[in-house]
């Protein structure tokens, strides 16, 4: 069986475990199912244990391969501006569709997942931004606060691809193996993912009845909208109009990168297929494929920044913590950095999630919200892939269409 069905069982065994357990005269077997709470926490754990190693060499990677900074040219600087402006604008739709639809509000007093953890005070505008400088990246490591150490290994990658070409070298193939390392390690979490999930949605249920699972197929419903507001807002009127490419040319051109991205929900086991693509039916010179779509399967994840920003807000809601604008702001720039952190493996994005939760302060409420997300997560790892794999294309559209001209 694959693994996202065994997710889904899981799901659906603890769903059924959760109701029994909700029957009064077995209150007895509720406390039983409450108490292997525990499992579901340690899978938590594992998979925050993993965020910083993939995090920093995940990102230092996908910075240092650019190339030299200073001589990145036309190409380079159009990619690095694309990706950044697509996956701000990604991240704002998921936030605001997310607000908008109020996820996660109105669940009544008890229903939301059970934590000890006081509700933290959200920041203020001023506090967030001066929240993002770096000081000390192994203080921030080591207190969760990810952003700030984000930004600093983008300074220190940056710095790499301007150093001398051994001691780059040696660097860079340090932190592949760690990536590598980081990446194995997800998939060996992955395969204890439907045991804990059974846990955690059974847990949930006995303790808060199935309130939560119509906010989850809300939150469900949601993000694949918020999707589709993407790729119809932004990124087709850019193919329609910056790179001058008939929607219908386009696709039929891309299906079989598409479908594959699709099934797979890999951004990286696309990424052959995608170049195979751009270059023969879209006829898009090599220079521009060879370096925007390896460059966009590292960095560019339009789809990832819109279903991590929807993330937020639905826990956020959840737990009844006010969207001000320095939380907003967080959501924002957290979606966005975290989207460029994560890597084209399925799985990889609930790690990568934790790292908004903790922007916001919810990293100790994680353990009692995610399993909720954790169990839908394949099906939209599907669907934001998919995103994904739209936005490099068209944006290795757009820049061929700019430097023809």
């Amino acid at each position: 069986m694959k693994l996202e069905r065994q997710i889904l069982a899981g799901f659906a065994v603890g769903l059924a475990v959760g109701a029994v357990a909700r029957i009064e005269s077995l209150s007895a077997f509720r406390d039983a199912v409450i108490a292997i709470e525990p499992v579901g926490v340690a899978f938590i754990r594992l998979v925050s244990m993993v965020v910083v190693p993939l995090v920093i060499a995940s990102v230092f990677v996908g910075v240092a391969s650019l190339g030299d900074v200073r001589s990145l040219g036309r190409i380079g600087g159009k990619t690095l501006l694309y990706f950044l402006v697509t996956t701000l604008l990604a991240a704002a739709i998921g936030l605001l569709i997310a607000t908008a639809s109020g996820i996660g509000v109105g669940l009544p007093t008890g229903e939301a997942p059970a934590s000890t953890t006081a509700l933290p005070t959200p920041p203020t505008f001023v506090q967030t931004l001066i929240g993002f400088i770096p000081q000390n990246p192994f203080a921030a490591a080591a207190s969760g606060e990810l952003l700030p150490l984000i930004i600093a290994v983008c300074i220190f990658g940056a710095a790499a691809t301007v150093a001398p070409s051994d001691a780059r070298a040696a660097v860079v193939r340090f932190f592949e193996g760690v990536n590598t390392l980081a990446m194995i390690v997800i998939g060996w979490l992955m395969k204890l993912a439907p045991a804990a999930v059974f846990v955690l949605i059974a847990v949930t249920v006995a303790r808060s009845g199935i309130s939560l699972l119509t906010q989850l197929a809300a939150f469900t419903a949601v993000v694949i909208i918020a999707l589709a507001v993407h790729v119809v807002v932004v990124l087709l009127p850019i193919l329609q109009f910056g790179a001058r490419v008939g929607v219908p040319t386009f696709f039929r051109s891309v299906s079989d990168a598409l479908l594959l991205a699709f099934s797979t929900a890999s951004s990286n086991a696309t990424l052959p297929v995608s170049m195979a693509a751009a270059r023969d039916p879209l006829r898009i010179p090599a220079d521009v494929v060879g370096f925007m779509l390896p460059a966009g399967a590292s960095l560019n994840k339009n789809g990832a920044a819109v279903y991590k920003a929807a993330t937020a807000v639905f826990i956020a809601q959840i737990y009844g913590m006010p969207m001000t604008a320095g939380t907003m702001l967080t959501i924002l720039l957290a979606s966005t950095l975290a989207a460029f952190a994560g890597t084209g493996v399925p799985g990889s994005s609930l790690v990568t999630t934790l790292i908004v939760l903790n922007a916001i302060g919810l990293g100790p409420r994680a353990a009692a919200a995610i399993a909720l997300v954790a169990a839908v997560d394949r099906p939209l790892d599907m669907c934001r892939t998919t995103v994904n794999t739209i936005g490099n294309l068209v944006g290795a559209a757009w820049i061929a269409r700019t430097e023809r001209a």
